[in-house]
């Protein structure tokens, strides 16, 4: 795949992630970065994202899920890189699974 192709992450944060505004914060990011996709808090504690576009752009929004908005504090990022399907229009919040 090429640079300009779309790619999909999918990664799951953990540490003081839910009750935060993170779901919140991660839909500014990635519709500052001209991602689709989706955010939901997991029964687990952890948040769960869903992101697709350039890769270059989901780099980003990886390394800002790792940094965390201010009021959170991320001790994980597990994610795992797929080719996209362009399936998403947007960005949103699913419910808790």
């Amino acid at each position: 795949m090429n640079e300009r192709q779309n790619y999909r992450v999918h990664a799951r944060v953990e540490g003081r992630v839910q009750g935060v505004g993170f779901r919140y914060f991660v839909i500014g990011e990635a519709g500052d970065l001209g991602l689709t996709g989706w955010v939901r808090n997991r029964l687990d504690g952890s948040v769960e994202v869903i992101a697709e576009g350039e890769r270059d752009k989901l780099i980003q929004l990886v390394h800002v899920l790792q940094r965390g908005s201010r009021s959170s504090v991320v001790s994980a990022v597990r994610e795992e890189w797929l080719e996209g399907t362009g399936e998403y229009h947007g960005f949103s919040v699913r419910t808790t699974l």
